[in-house]
């Protein structure tokens, strides 16, 4: 879901902008800000690497099963935590201001809060808790090369870290959203079929909407005009509805097979280098509508033959 979290800040953010009256680089700018905010808080998977060398004793799982064993123990926790966000967002305002002071205090709170995660969460989520604040850190000191104000950098981070958690809720186990309180905002995950492929394709869908309307607002700021930018190859993608004949029928817990060769489809789109500006945005948009047809088209052969 990194690609989804980032369209859907993108989205949100350039849209704002563009209400805001801002110019289109600034937009665009603050929009690829908050991209980059919503993919940090997915650093927690990186726990499940020790899957991967370290595997469980015996037969154990398979590498795959071991990584996402590993990373579900401490996955959409603290990290995925709307008090945390709204924590870190203070931080990152701090830290974009000009005085030593003012940055002292931001590095303090993101501090704070990685010492409190610890008395309550124990060492393993306290060293995902320094991972993710180094993340956010880094990115802090690089928009203030670039010369961000504080208040541009801190609403980047304010979309991003919020608009994360819920970008989780079709897929897996639900974010800890009040973490560390004991109240549960969401119990379960949101179901759109009881049927568990169904539910996939749905889940897929919506990711796969994210990113049309993350180019939408591209578009929408930029002047562009999307049609100029999807080669009719894309049409090709609907030769994998045959695949809902041939493979087994994915779900959230074996679903490996579908998403890669589903996401394989794109290879349509794919243009030989080229310093050409507009035959890379050709390639990429035209790999994504073959993706969003080929996915249509396997959903409508298995609601017809299921």
């Amino acid at each position: 879901m990194f690609v989804g979290h980032a369209c859907l800040a993108f989205a949100v953010a350039a849209v704002g902008a563009d209400r805001l009256g801002w110019s289109r680089e600034r937009a665009l700018g603050v929009a690829a800000l908050a991209a980059l905010f919503a993919t940090l808080p997915d650093v927690d998977v990186v726990y499940g690497l020790s899957g991967l060398v370290a595997p469980a004793a015996g037969a154990g799982p398979v590498p795959v099963e071991s990584f996402w064993a590993a990373g579900n123990r401490v996955h959409r926790g603290v990290t995925h935590a709307l008090p945390v966000a709204a924590v870190v967002t203070a931080a990152v305002w701090l830290g974009g201001r000009t005085g030593i002071p003012s940055r002292a205090a931001g590095a303090a709170l993101l501090a704070g809060l990685v010492a409190l995660v610890a008395a309550v969460g124990g060492g393993l989520a306290a060293a995902v808790a320094a991972l993710f604040v180094c993340c956010v850190g880094a990115v802090v000191v690089l928009a203030r090369r670039r010369g961000v104000a504080p208040r541009v950098l801190a609403g980047a981070a304010l979309v991003g870290l919020f608009t994360h958690p819920f970008g989780d809720l079709l897929t897996g186990e639900p974010p800890a959203l009040l973490y560390p309180f004991e109240a549960t905002l969401v119990a379960e995950r949101v179901v759109l079929s009881t049927d568990p492929t169904l539910h996939l394709l749905g889940a897929f869908g919506v990711e796969l909407a994210t990113v049309w309307l993350a180019l939408a607002a591209y578009f929408r700021i930029s002047g562009e005009r999307p049609t100029a930018h999807v080669d009719r190859r894309a049409v090709l993608g609907v030769a994998y509805a045959g695949a809902a004949l041939a493979l087994p029928a994915p779900t959230l817990e074996v679903s490996y097979h579908f998403v890669f060769s589903v996401l394989a489809v794109g290879v349509v789109g794919v243009a030989p280098p080229s310093p050409d500006r507009l035959r890379t945005w050709r390639a990429g948009v035209t790999a994504l509508a073959a993706v969003s047809l080929a996915a249509v088209a396997y959903a409508a052969v298995y609601l017809t033959v299921g």
